[in-house]
């Protein structure tokens, strides 16, 4: 199964996200019941009515989330709200995974904010996110997905559409998307662009959600069987476009899974082989997925080496200082890359060989119904040089062992 949530025409806010898995086919009761109960855990607000209903926005039949509350707070301290979205989650009865996932939740929201304004993650107050609504939100997508069993699947996530102009909020006016919004997302895996309207398309606790659920950003849709499609209507209405956010689900049709990834590349003509194989060393240790050097010929008949460097965003900033400070290069290409994987999975077993004991890490790969394995080198490499045996003999050795074990 693959999920893929589609903001980039209309953004993404924390109600259009939890509309959009009713209208997929989360049980609203559930949900509704769920969230009710949150206004034992947060003082000074009344869920005075919820429901979902069907909707047209702008030509397109949508879920819409109504809700009428009765509050008399203005700021609330973050750590106030993840304390009752934790209360909450327990006393619901979610599973851990959704626990797990609606903390984290209110943890990017809690830790964007500490970060701007430079406060301890206990001292951060909610102005905009203060309000019983971002409980709703995150609790009740938790519910949501729990009862779709999305946890456990593939979810896919398009650009992420921002919106421009300007925004107000406690703080004074700011230039759209607001500074929480790219906090949120800088860490992530997810990519943004503007979009079509001088308004905020997104909104922190919609981005919030979003990087919790998927670690997966593509520009095109994958190969897929569509099963089902939801649409989650937002508040607010435009003249150009159906403010909806669109979840798909579907079968994949192909063996492969989809990710994104960074290609870093620079040339350098002047560095010794030993300094590029510790930068080599340096950079996977870091958080490389791949690191290839290539010889070639550039302007004037130059000798050059072209250093390519697979990462994610996570690591490629570390990954750039390295690349500057071990070659000394004064640019670096940065692109994009969509990559088709196929599916792996990593395991550990403990075997004893020659009477030692050993804990050797492989990953196991599945391919159009058969599996293949392979073994970790840097352990065939340990292990070898325990044991007094060659590489090949070795692998031989733990192959069979594991084999034996039906891994």
């Amino acid at each position: 199964m693959v999920i893929v949530i589609d903001p980039q025409i209309a953004g993404v806010s924390g109600d259009m996200l939890l509309c959009s898995l009713v209208d997929i086919g989360a049980n609203k009761i559930k949900i509704i019941d769920g969230v009710k109960l949150s206004e034992k855990f947060l003082s000074d607000s009344v869920i005075k009515k919820i429901d979902f209903q069907k909707i047209d926005k702008h030509g397109i039949n949508a879920t819409e989330l109504i809700l009428e509350i009765d509050e008399h707070v203005h700021e609330r301290k973050g750590i106030e709200i993840k304390n009752a979205i934790i209360n909450l989650t327990k006393e619901i009865g979610l599973s851990e995974k959704a626990k797990i996932f609606a903390e984290s939740c209110i943890d990017t929201l809690i830790s964007s904010e500490s970060k701007i304004h430079g406060l301890p993650i206990d001292s951060v107050h909610f102005h905009e996110a203060s309000s019983i609504d971002t409980l709703i939100d995150i609790v009740g997508t938790a519910i949501a997905i729990d009862d779709l069993g999305m946890l456990d699947e593939e979810i896919i996530c398009m650009p992420v559409a921002v919106g421009g102009g300007n925004v107000s909020f406690s703080h004074g006016i700011m230039s759209n998307p607001a500074s929480a919004i790219l906090e949120i997302l800088r860490d992530s895996n997810l990519s943004i662009h503007g979009g079509h309207v001088k308004d905020e398309l997104t909104t922190p606790t919609g981005a919030s959600i979003l990087v919790n659920l998927s670690k997966t950003s593509a520009e095109y849709y994958p190969s897929m069987k569509i099963t089902s499609i939801g649409y989650g209507a937002g508040q607010k209405n435009f003249d150009g476009f159906s403010n909806v956010l669109k979840i798909v689900k579907g079968t994949q049709t192909n063996s492969f899974q989809i990710d994104s990834i960074k290609i870093l590349e620079t040339n350098v003509d002047d560095v010794p082989g030993e300094i590029l194989g510790n930068m080599i060393e340096k950079i996977m240790e870091n958080g490389a997925k791949d690191v290839s050097i290539y010889h070639g010929i550039t302007k004037k008949g130059r000798p050059t080496n072209l250093i390519t460097v697979i990462c994610d965003n996570a690591s490629m900033h570390d990954i750039m200082d390295i690349l500057v400070t071990e070659t000394g290069t004064l640019g670096i290409r940065i692109s994009t890359s969509d990559r088709f994987i196929v599916p792996r999975t990593s395991h550990n077993a403990k075997l004893i060989l020659d009477g030692k004991e050993f804990v050797v890490k492989y990953k196991v790969s599945t391919f159009k119904g058969k599996d293949h394995f392979k073994i970790e080198f840097d352990d065939l490499k340990l292990i070898s040089n325990k044991l007094n045996k060659s590489i090949k003999e070795t692998e031989s050795l733990i192959r069979a062992k594991i084999e034996h074990m039906g891994g």
